[in-house]
C-alpha cells in the first residue's frame, strides 16, 4: 500500500517490539529509506517444527525504489539473523564494523548469496550519506566487540539508536563506550532517541563482564578433571576469558560445536580474540592429555536438542563423552521459554556425575544490557526531545519509559510502539501515524513463510490427539462402496487394543456415505464433510478426544 512520506521523517519498527529477538527498524523520509538491523528469534514452544522466525518485510519489498542502505549495529542473531533472507529479496549494501561483518560474510556465504552482497565496513570516524540519511556510529559495550549504536542525521533533525548496550568501566578488550561522542550528540540536539529496554526492570548497575573471568579462572584453577564451558558462539569476550584462564592454568583448549568453531576462527582472523599458538587442539587429540590438562570450549548453554552439550549429556555425541569428575560450566541465562530443556540437560549431566556450575547458583554470566542507572545514563547523555523504549517485551518498555520520565522527559513525548507503527516527525513535532504491514515470518526448513497460523493448528492437533485417514473406494455408476472403509490410526489409539472401537468407526462411515448416498450428496467436499463429522463426533462420545480425521474417497 503506498504512503505519504514527503516533508516528513518516518520511524517505522518492523520488529522486535513486545518481544526479544527479531529487530529491524525502517526510517523514511520522502524517497530515501534505510533500514537498521535484520535479526531472527528462535521459535515459541507452540511454533512446532518452525527453525526460525524473522521480520514480514512486505513494508520494505514495496518500498524497494527507496531503500538505500542496511545498518548493522552488532553480530548477535537477533541483529543480523535475518539478513540472509532480506537480501535474497533485496540487493542493498550492508554496513556493519569489522567484526559484524566478517560473521555476516560467513553467514552470507553459506546461503550462497555473498557474491552478489556489497559489504562496506564503517567505523568510529565513518559518515555516511544516503539520500536525506546521514549515519556515524558510536561504540557501545556489549557481550559481543564491535557493537555500535547509530546517529541518524535527518531534516527532521537527529535521531539516535543505540543498538544493545551497557556501560563496562573494565571492558574485556580494554575499548569504553564512547561517552563524548554521545555526550556531543547530547550538546548538539537530539530530536528522538531509540533505547535497549531489555533489562530495564533490573536495579542498579550490569556487573563487568570481568568479573565472570574471576569466576572461570577459579573453576579452572581448582578443577581436577577436564572443564567443559557452554555459553553463546557469538560472546566472544566470554570466549576470550576462557582461552585466558586455560591458559593460566595450563590447559589445552578443544573447541566442540559448528557455530562455536565458526564465531571463534573469524573472531582470531579479524584479531578480536587473543589465542597462545599451542592453545587449541582438535576435539580427536583430546585423549592425549591428562583430564586436568584440558578444557572444552561447546555450544549448548540453552539447551537446544541438537547442540554439542545436550548430546554429550545424552551420551550421544560422536566424539566427546562427559565422565564422572568433569566439571560443567552453563555461562549463560535461559532464554524465556528454553528453562525446561535446561534444567533437563543440568539434570542428566548430574546423573552422569559431573559437577555443573550453573547460572542461578553462581557468578558465571553477567548481561550484555544495561540496568536502569545505564539506561538512565544514556538518556542523560542523549537528551532526547522525544523518546522511543526499544527491544524487550511490553512491560520491560513501559519501565523503561518510567525511567524516561524520572530524567526529565515529558511523558508527552514518550512513544511505546507495536511493530509495524508509524512514528511521523514533521516540523520537529511527532505524532503516530497510520500501521503497515508487520509481523513474524515462520521458516520451516527451505520454506519461508509457507507456514502459518492454520498450518501450526493442524501440528498442534496432531501433537495432541493424532490422526485417523479413512480410505474408501465408490463407485462411479452407483455412489456404492467397492472397497473399504479402511481406517489408519497414528498417534490415536494403540490399534491392536482397540479394534472394537475402529470396528465401530468403520460402520459408521458406511452408514453415514449410504445416508448421503439416498440424500443425492455426492460432490467430494460434501462427502467428506459428511465422513469427517460423523467419525469425529462418534470418537469423541466414546474417548473425549479430537484426533484429526482425513478422509480419502476414490472413485472406481
Amino acid at each position: 500500500m503506498s504512503k505519504n512520506f514527503s516533508n516528513k521523517l518516518t520511524i517505522i519498527p518492523l520488529g522486535g517490539l513486545g518481544e526479544i529477538g527479531k529487530n529491524m527498524t525502517a526510517y523514511v523520509y520522502g524517497n530515501d529509506m534505510i533500514v537498521v538491523d535484520a535479526g531472527l528469534k528462535f521459535p515459541e514452544e507452540e511454533m512446532l517444527g518452525v527453525d526460525i522466525v524473522i521480520p514480514d518485510i512486505t513494508f520494505l519489498v514495496e518500498n524497494k525504489q527507496k531503500f538505500k542502505g542496511l545498518f548493522l549495529t552488532h553480530a548477535h542473531e537477533d541483529h543480523i539473523g535475518g539478513l540472509p533472507y532480506v537480501l535474497k529479496t533485496l540487493q542493498v549494501p550492508v554496513y556493519g564494523t569489522r567484526l559484524t561483518l566478517g560473521l555476516v560474510e560467513a553467514k552470507l556465504r553459506e546461503h550462497g548469496i555473498l557474491d552478489q552482497t556489497k559489504l562496506i565496513p564503517i567505523t568510529n570516524e565513518s559518515e555516511i550519506q544516503l539520500g536525506e540519511f546521514t549515519v556515524s556510529c558510536f561504540h557501545v559495550n556489549h557481550s559481543i566487540p564491535d557493537a555500535v549504536g547509530f546517529a541518524i542525521d535527518t531534516p527532521e533533525g537527529i535521531v539516535v539508536q543505540t543498538g544493545d548496550f551497557k556501560f563496562d568501566q573494565t571492558p574485556v578488550d580494554g575499548r569504553h563506550a564512547d561517552y563524548a561522542k554521545m555526550t556531543a550528540l547530547g550538546k548538539r540536539g537530539v530530536l528522538a532517541l531509540l533505547s535497549d529496554s531489555t533489562n530495564a526492570e533490573r536495579p542498579g548497575f550490569t556487573m563487568s563482564e570481568r568479573t565472570v573471568g574471576a569466576t572461570i579462572d577459579e573453576v579452572f584453577r581448582n578443577a581436577e578433571g577436564r572443564v567443559i564451558l557452554s555459553t553463546f558462539a557469538s560472546n566472544i569476550h566470554r570466549l576470550q576469558q576462557v582461552i585466558f584462564a586455560a591458559e593460566r592454568s595450563s590447559r589445552k583448549v578443544a573447541v566442540v560445536g559448528r557455530s562455536m568453531v565458526n564465531n571463534l576462527t573469524i573472531a582470531r582472523d579479524l584479531g578480536y580474540l587473543q589465542v597462545l599458538p599451542t592453545t587449541l587442539i582438535e576435539p580427536d587429540d583430546i585423549s592425549r592429555y591428562q583430564a586436568r590438562e584440558i578444557a572444552l570450549l561447546t555450544t549448548g548453554s540453552q539447551g537446544e536438542p541438537m547442540s554439542a552439550l545436550t548430546r554429550m549429556a545424552r551420551s550421544a555425541h560422536r566424539k566427546v563423552e562427559i565422565y564422572p569428575g568433569d566439571t560443567v560450566i552453563m555461562a549463560s541465562s535461559p532464554i524465556p521459554g528454553n528453562e525446561k530443556s535446561i534444567s533437563r540437560t543440568i539434570d542428566q549431566l548430574f546423573r552422569i556425575g559431573a559437577n555443573v556450575i550453573y547460572q542461578s547458583v553462581s557468578g558465571v554470566h553477567v548481561s550484555g544490557h544495561g540496568s536502569q542507572e545505564e539506561l538512565k545514563l544514556m538518556l542523560n547523555f542523549i537528551r532526547p526531545k522525544y523518546f522511543v523504549p526499544v527491544h524487550g517485551e511490553f512491560r520491560m518498555q513501559n519501565r523503561h519509559k518510567e525511567l524516561a520520565i524520572a530524567t526529565g522527559v515529558d511523558p508527552q513525548n514518550i512513544f511505546i510502539m507495536d511493530n509495524g507503527d508509524m512514528l511521523e516527525f514533521q516540523g520537529g513535532v511527532a505524532r503516530m501515524g497510520g500501521k503497515v504491514q508487520a509481523g513474524a515470518i515462520m521458516i520451516d526448513g527451505l520454506g519461508v513463510g509457507d507456514v502459518g497460523n492454520i498450518v501450526l493448528r493442524d501440528r498442534k492437533l496432531l501433537s495432541q490427539d493424532g490422526i485417523l485417514v479413512v480410505v474408501v473406494t465408490l463407485s462411479k455408476q452407483t455412489g456404492t462402496i467397492l472397497s473399504g472403509p479402511d481406517i489408519i490410526s497414528r498417534g490415536f489409539v494403540y490399534v491392536r487394543e482397540s479394534e472394537q472401537l475402529l470396528d465401530e468407526a468403520n460402520r459408521i462411515v458406511s452408514s453415514t456415505l449410504q445416508r448421503l448416498a439416498t440424500e443425492n450428496i455426492n460432490d467430494w467436499n460434501g462427502l467428506k464433510t459428511g465422513v469427517r463429522d460423523a467419525l469425529s463426533r462418534f470418537l469423541y462420545e466414546q474417548t473425549r478426544r479430537r484426533p484429526m480425521v482425513l478422509p480419502i474417497i476414490m472413485e472406481a
